[in-house]
């Protein structure tokens, strides 16, 4: 009989898969990142328990290019800071990528909110220009001017803040105990560039960064850097406190929306 190549697979092909991606080599990535303050109210109110607040109400967007042999990937997130028990990092509301096998990784395993979308990156000559869009708009542009080299900052870990769940089957809650993740990211620049511009937030329904407004723009950089990601269960959580925020992960409208649709909207 021909291989059916839904069935099991071996021992032998589930260890030579795990040995084949631990020995991944380093993949760089260009991108823009731009940091700004926000509001402080609108910052707290989107951090689900137990993550809280840091000093600064700080927003970071990445928009980056991963080439990828044979398929590019558009990579994007939009967080903002926080902080548990001591540690500093960064909560994800948004991570859009251009491959579904970019997901996987990301929700499955990690509890990163990635959704597909469009992840645009550009420059010609000094003139940059990078987008996140999904649903056909454009949610976020940062859009300016390469006005320098900055000095190459030493390798660092940094780490983002994700919750883990499956929703019930029954439509109720949640299957298991969801628990929030620490993933912790190895980072290294090997350029690194001052932009001069400005971000542009557009109104969505479904991705609704424009709650959090450029009060004061940080700043705005061009690099290349090489990332390795590992991550750990730090705590599980109440659900009853994660439920409120899990329309976060959704595009359902009527998670979105204070009341339930108008009778006759579908």
């Amino acid at each position: 009989m021909a291989r059916v190549r839904y069935g099991a697979r071996t021992e032998a092909e589930i260890a030579a898969a795990r040995t084949a991606s631990s020995k991944l080599p380093g993949i760089w990535s260009t991108g823009v990142v731009a940091l700004w303050e926000s509001d402080p109210d609108a910052v707290a109110a989107v951090l689900p328990p137990p993550l809280k607040p840091t000093g600064r109400p700080l927003v970071r967007v990445g928009i980056s290019r991963v080439d990828l042999a044979g398929h590019p990937l558009g990579a994007g997130s939009f967080a903002v800071a926080a902080t548990h028990d001591g540690v500093e990092g960064w909560y994800p509301l948004v991570m859009p990528m251009t491959h579904e096998r970019a997901l996987i990784g990301g929700r499955e395993v990690f509890g990163e909110p990635k959704k597909l979308g469009e992840v645009t990156l550009g420059r010609d000559g000094l003139v940059v220009h990078a987008a996140l869009a999904r649903h056909g708009i454009a949610f976020v542009e940062v859009r300016g001017a390469v006005s320098g080299d900055l000095p190459l900052p030493e390798p660092v870990q940094k780490t983002d803040f994700s919750f883990k769940f499956l929703p019930a089957v029954d439509g109720s809650g949640f299957d298991a105990e969801p628990v929030l993740v620490h993933c912790l990211r190895s980072e290294k620049v090997r350029k690194l560039e001052r932009v001069t511009g400005d971000v542009v937030l557009r109104e969505s329904m479904y991705d609704p960064v424009a709650d959090l407004p450029v009060r004061r723009l940080v700043e705005i950089t061009l690099g290349e850097k090489t990332t390795d990601l590992r991550g750990r269960i730090v705590e599980r959580v109440s659900a009853q406190a994660l439920l409120p925020y899990i329309h976060q992960r959704y595009d359902d409208p009527r998670q979105i929306l204070d009341g339930p649709p108008p009778e006759g909207s579908f």
